[in-house]
């Protein structure tokens, strides 16, 4: 009877057993540690069935393996049977098949998920997300470029999974992703308790060509480059250093965009308030050159305060220069000032009117008849121009360069370069023009020769030539011709072959002309002026006497 029992509970136990399933092959499945020997876990996974781990398997990248005899933990069965009889057992597998199904639920729901850096591959990092192993490209890590990611190395973190495929096992993750949200919250926060005019401090992070950008504790503002000083800045390097901590103003914050402008000057006294009472007008002073342009030349008053100098004020004698040929950058310069608009924060100044008016110099040294000596400076179809002092330069006209002729047939007889003499003519100092004359240079001899003959006046001169229409005639070395109609009072006598060369006439002055340097003269003026005087004198038409008893008396008295 207790045979029977016997075997009738040895029959249900077998039955019990090949009732319970094995465990198949692929499954993830919980197991307890039963002993670590030999850099090894041994794993009892029930059925019988028991399995080697290495211990690295159980540790997280960079940390020492966290495992002891008792401890229940989840393995992969890959094999319920190798040669020696075990089960072929992984830990980093039943890890990764659980994180899969974790990471997938997180992708799901765009939730963040922790992991680690551990190491580096081309392109970027590898990321052990507790299990699966994540890629993090190179410009996924931070919002700038990090040059050393050692800090980050074995560092848990939260990192956001950008895209994930399980059966090519791939995951995509990102940690800029997550300090960009950190730090959009932190921006709007801080934004939030801005306000325009607010002051506060901050550090400078990088500096521009155009400005500087200012930490204000997880938001930047952008300090522009004539924000920063009332003066002009060229280089923002000059004024900040890269970790410097400067005070500034807030002057305008869009909380749209989350753009804050900042403001040095702001906090200092504005130099223009009190500009006009500085620099009065027509006051000379000294300035420093910052700015050259093709139309004039920028010149700092004091720190904040700069004047233009328009080319057309900046010399009275180079008028198409370059502004750059007459000052440089940083040179001191007296200047005028020559209008204030502080509206417009603008001062006109004036280079030229320190220094007199070269023109004006000239005139009071060079009244008109000084003779003077330059070089011919340029030559046109309309005369000479003559190197004078001080830059200046004086015109020859084609009409002073010779008495005889034309100027336009004597002109070929200078070049540039040439030293030539000329006398001061006319200075007009509005018109900034001085007209000389080279041909005064030895006198007139025009004016030399008529100098003391005036209209009406009776002269001797030498007849030169006989012409058909007149005679030509010499006085003083000056030609002149005497008209066939001017020959005598007498029709019949105004025959120029009653003449002959050498003989000397007493002719009347008719016509003095400067312009065409000829005098105008006439036998028959002569005999008609002379005939009024003998009537005036000794006689008239009324008393009875006869012309020629008038004239006879006058030519007795002579005799």
């Amino acid at each position: 009877m207790c045979a029977k029992a016997t075997m009738e509970e040895f029959e249900a136990l077998l039955n019990e057993s090949f009732e319970i399933d094995t465990p198949a092959e692929g499954a993830v499945v919980t197991g307890k540690v039963i002993a670590i020997e030999a850099g090894q876990a041994i794993i009892d996974v029930g059925y019988k069935m028991e399995g080697r781990i290495d211990l690295k398997e159980f540790a997280n990248p960079g940390e020492a393996p966290e495992i002891a005899v008792g401890d229940e933990v989840e393995v992969y069965l890959r094999n319920v049977e190798n040669a020696r009889g075990e089960a072929v057992l992984s830990r980093e597998m039943a890890r990764r098949e659980a994180a899969w199904d974790r990471l997938e639920k997180a992708y799901a729901a765009e939730e963040r998920v922790d992991g680690a850096i551990f190491g580096r591959v081309k392109g970027g990092f590898t990321v052990d997300l507790g299990g699966a192993v994540a890629f993090l490209p190179g410009s996924q890590v931070d919002v700038r470029p990090v040059r050393d990611a050692g800090p980050l190395m074995g560092l848990k973190q939260p990192f956001q999974i950008l895209k994930m495929d399980r059966r090519r096992g791939n995951i995509v993750v990102s940690r800029r992703a997550i300090l960009e949200e950190s730090r959009a919250e932190q921006r709007a926060e801080v934004i939030g308790k801005l306000g325009e005019g607010d002051i506060v401090d901050g550090v400078v992070k990088n500096i521009t060509e155009y400005g500087a950008f200012v930490d204000l504790g997880g938001v930047d503002g952008l300090l522009h480059v004539t924000d920063m000083a009332w003066r002009r800045v060229n280089d923002p390097k000059e004024v900040l250093t890269i970790g410097e901590t400067v005070k500034v103003q807030v002057i305008k914050v869009n909380k749209d965009t989350h753009r804050i402008s900042l403001g040095m000057k702001q906090l200092l006294d504005d130099p223009w308030d009190s500009v006009e009472a500085k620099f009065p007008l027509e006051s000379v002073h000294m300035g420093r050159v910052t700015n050259i342009t093709d139309y004039g030349a920028f010149v700092e008053l004091e720190p904040g305060v700069e004047g233009l100098v328009h080319v057309s004020e900046m010399s009275w004698t180079k008028k198409n220069v370059h502004p750059g040929k007459i000052v440089s950058t940083s040179q001191e310069v007296e200047v005028m000032v020559l209008e204030i608009d502080s509206s417009k924060r603008r001062v006109s100044l004036g280079l030229k009117q320190t220094m007199r008016n070269p023109w004006e110099v000239f005139a009071e040294t060079h009244p008109v008849g000084t003779a003077v000596e330059g070089e011919i400076k340029n030559i046109t179809e309309f005369g000479l121009f003559i190197g004078l002092d001080n830059d200046i330069d004086g015109m020859v006209h084609l009409s002073d360069l010779t008495w005889e002729g034309r100027g336009e047939d004597v002109i070929g007889d200078y070049h540039k370069g040439d030293m030539v003499k000329a006398v001061v003519s006319e200075v007009d100092v509005e018109k900034e023009r001085i007209s000389l004359s080279i041909k005064a240079v030895d006198g007139d001899p025009f004016a030399d020769a008529v100098g003391g003959v005036k209209r009406g006046s009776v002269i001797t001169v030498v007849v030169t030539s006989i012409e058909e229409g007149g005679l030509e005639v010499e006085y003083e070395g000056m030609k002149s011709f005497i008209r066939r109609s001017d020959l005598s009072r007498d029709r019949g006598d105004q025959r120029p072959d009653r003449f002959s060369v050498g003989d000397k006439i007493d002719v009347r002055v008719t016509n003095i002309d400067v312009k065409t340097r000829k005098l105008g003269l006439s036998i028959k003026a002569r005999e008609i002026a002379e005939e009024k005087d003998a009537v005036e004198q000794y006689g008239s038409s009324d008393s009875g006497a006869s012309l020629g008893d008038i004239l006879g008396a006058a030519l007795n008295k002579d005799e």
